[in-house]
C-alpha cells in the first residue's frame, strides 16, 4: 500500500466523518423545528380554549334561563381581584348549554407558580387555572398560563383601584363595574432541549401567545 493510498483513505474518512457530521445536525435541527412548530400549534390551541370558555363564562355575568330567577344586577359580581373572579351565573349543563334555570356561583382564579400541580413542569412561570361551580371541586387544568389579569372599569370608563375593590370584596359586593380587561399570556409547559436558570426566557421569546380582551361586558351588569 503506497503513500498515495494512505492519502486518499485518509481524505476519505475526513470527508466522510464531515457529511456525517452534516447529516446529524441536520436531524438534529429537523428534530427541534418539528417540536419547536408542535409547541407552538399547542400554544396556540391552548390560548384559544382558555378564551372562549373564558368570555363565555363572563359575558353571563347575573345570567339565568329563567328570567325570575335571575340575580339583581347589582349583586351578580360576588368577589373581584386582579386574579380571581366570582359571579352569579347559570352554568351550562351537558343537555343545555344555557343553564337549568337555576343561578350558580362560578369562581376561576390562578394558582402560584410554586403549586405542587405545576411545579414538576420545566416552565418556571406556568400557573394552574382553576374553574369552580358552587361548592363542587374545583375543576383545573396546566394550559400554559403565565400571566392572568384582570381590570375593571366603571360605566364612564374609569379605571376601579385594586383597593377598592378588596375593600367591596370583603362585603361581598364590588359595586361600579361595568366593564373588564383581560390579559392572558400562555406559554409552552416545556422548551426543547435542557435548559439552565440562563435560558428560561426561551419560553417567553417564541414559545408564548398573548391575548388581551379590551372592555368586555356582561349585559347584566350594564342594567344597574
Amino acid at each position: 500500500m503506497g503513500f498515495s493510498t494512505l492519502i486518499d483513505i485518509l481524505g476519505s474518512t475526513i470527508i466522510g466523518g464531515a457529511i456525517m457530521l452534516i447529516i446529524f445536525n441536520m436531524n438534529d435541527s429537523s428534530v427541534e423545528n418539528h417540536y419547536v412548530n408542535s409547541g407552538e400549534l399547542i400554544v396556540q390551541t391552548n390560548l384559544i380554549s382558555v378564551v372562549e370558555l373564558f368570555e363565555f363564562d363572563l359575558r353571563k355575568i347575573g345570567y339565568c334561563k329563567d328570567w325570575t330567577r335571575a340575580p339583581e344586577p347589582a349583586s351578580a359580581l360576588l368577589s373581584a381581584t386582579n386574579e380571581s373572579i366570582t359571579f352569579l351565573t347559570d352554568v351550562g349543563t351537558n343537555y343545555d348549554p344555557l343553564g337549568d334555570g337555576v343561578p350558580d356561583t362560578l369562581k376561576y382564579w390562578v394558582g402560584s407558580p410554586t403549586d405542587a400541580d405545576v411545579i414538576k413542569t420545566p416552565n418556571p412561570r406556568d400557573r394552574m387555572l382553576y374553574r369552580q361551580v358552587n361548592s363542587d371541586p374545583p375543576n383545573y387544568s396546566n394550559m400554559g398560563i403565565t400571566q392572568f389579569k384582570l381590570t375593571y372599569f366603571d360605566a364612564l370608563g374609569n379605571e376601579i383601584p385594586l383597593n377598592s375593590l378588596l375593600s367591596n370584596a370583603a362585603l361581598h359586593a364590588p359595586l361600579g363595574i361595568i366593564t373588564m380587561q383581560i390579559d392572558l399570556t400562555v406559554e409552552n409547559t416545556a422548551a426543547y432541549g435542557d435548559l439552565s436558570d440562563t435560558d428560561k426566557d426561551v419560553y417567553s421569546k417564541d414559545r408564548s401567545a398573548f391575548w388581551r380582551q379590551i372592555r368586555l361586558a356582561a349585559p347584566s351588569l350594564n342594567n344597574r
